[in-house]
């Protein structure tokens, strides 16, 4: 029988536009947001604000929009970087966490990884943090080694250790929230044993800034990356957390506008950071709305977002037990997960398992989930997969165990 209702931590959908849509008359139910989130009404307003009294290019005029317009998007920057727990100077925009990955793996990777070396990721990972991985050692002559993913969805610190006593090990790169899986990894663990090898550590935090507080001091990864569509801001930004020392001694990732600092006919030099590694026009209204988001999230206070979705992710897999053949994937307790639950509903392809939730209105996600070496790995071709943003309360999930149920109706099983 499902749990009594309880009141969520937060109650928030009243933000988010979108939640006034009405499809054929009835609510929309969104699970999806570990592949977008939806957007607070600040963000869409600061966005729109932006556009309408402020719009300028940046850091090159000197009259009042254009001044308007860098204070904004600097400013925004600093906010950025606070709500990570890192220094304006380190934080870079990217388009995406995927060009922050690239940045790292082309910028420093093809300047510091070589034949005789490796770069250690490991099986669970989104494929933007493996293919430039690949990318990287086909042109160096590394070794790709993988760290494995167990039964329960783990990584095992013992098998890192023995990776990195090899000696061989340049980089480490690992999700801190699995896309899949849910799995939140010991970061701190394993960038502290990386240090402590004498490699360096790349996170990819796309899926943990949206959902839990983080520190990237107190972490101390070499790089961290994240993405803004994910964490409640536009779509055309990302965010890549560097080591200072690290960004100043690697060469350019792009050039162009706005990295320079001066150019000759045959040699230019570069800009100081953040600056460096973001040639051309910058997203000026994307960071914009990636400040206004964060700003949003800090209201809220990362630690009730955290809370929220593990009392959702909790009630979830409490309710999906209730389901006859459904097998949950990944750890077993709220706890050890992110707002993530991937599943399989016995004799359904999960790919219409999703249409037939949809026809309730019901939005999740089905297929590899840009992890194809994971679904390998745990011999499925595919996963259905629910995720939870803080506009999500116990009303959507009774939905969806609902739509499972007449999912299942129609294929008779």
């Amino acid at each position: 029988m499902a749990t009594a209702a309880a009141p969520s931590i937060l109650d928030v959908r009243a933000d988010f536009p979108i939640f006034g849509r009405r499809i054929d008359g009835r609510p929309l139910v969104y699970l999806d947001s570990a592949a977008t989130s939806q957007k607070p009404e600040s963000v869409i307003a600061a966005i729109d604000d932006y556009y309408r009294r402020h719009n300028a290019n940046i850091h090159r005029g000197v009259y009042t929009l254009a001044q308007e317009a860098t204070e904004m998007f600097e400013g925004a920057r600093e906010r950025v970087a606070a709500f990570a727990g890192g220094q304006t100077e380190t934080t870079i925009f990217t388009r995406n966490a995927t060009e922050a990955i690239n940045l790292v793996a082309y910028a420093w990777g093809r300047e510091h990884v070589g034949p005789g070396d490796a770069v250690l990721i490991t099986q669970m990972e989104h494929h933007s943090n493996i293919v430039p991985w690949q990318l990287l050692c086909e042109e160096t002559g590394a070794e790709l080694r993988y760290l494995d993913v167990s039964d329960e969805g783990k990584l095992s610190l013992e098998q890192l250790d023995a990776e990195l006593a090899r000696g061989d090990v340049k980089l480490v790169a690992c999700a801190h929230i699995s896309n899949v899986l849910g799995t939140i990894n010991p970061v701190a663990e394993i960038v502290g044993r990386a240090r402590s090898a004498g490699a360096v550590t790349l996170i990819d935090g796309s899926q943990a800034a949206p959902q839990m507080p983080i520190d990237v001091g107190a972490l101390g990864p070499d790089f961290y990356a994240w993405t803004g569509h994910k964490a409640l801001g536009p779509t055309g930004i990302g965010v890549l957390h560097g080591r200072r020392e690290l960004l100043e001694r690697m060469r350019p990732f792009l050039g162009g506008g706005d990295m320079i600092r001066t150019v000759d006919f045959q040699r230019s030099t570069w800009n100081d950071l953040p600056w460096k590694f973001e040639a051309g026009t910058s997203m000026v209204a994307e960071g914009v709305g990636l400040g206004a988001a964060v700003d949003y999230l800090t209201g809220l206070q990362m630690e009730s977002v955290r809370a929220h979705e593990r009392e959702l992710v909790g009630y979830a897999l409490e309710r999906l037990r209730e389901v006859a053949g459904v097998r949950v994937i990944g750890p077993r307790t709220a706890e050890e997960r992110g707002g993530v639950i991937s599943f399989e509903l016995e004799g359904i392809h999960p790919h219409d398992v999703a249409d037939l939730v949809n026809r309730e209105n019901v939005c999740i996600r089905a297929g590899h989930h840009c992890a194809m070496p994971l679904m390998r790995r745990l011999g499925v071709p595919a996963t259905a997969r629910a995720s939870f943003g803080p506009y999500n309360d116990r009303s959507d999930v009774d939905a969806l165990i609902g739509a499972l149920a007449q999912a299942r109706q129609v294929f008779g099983v």
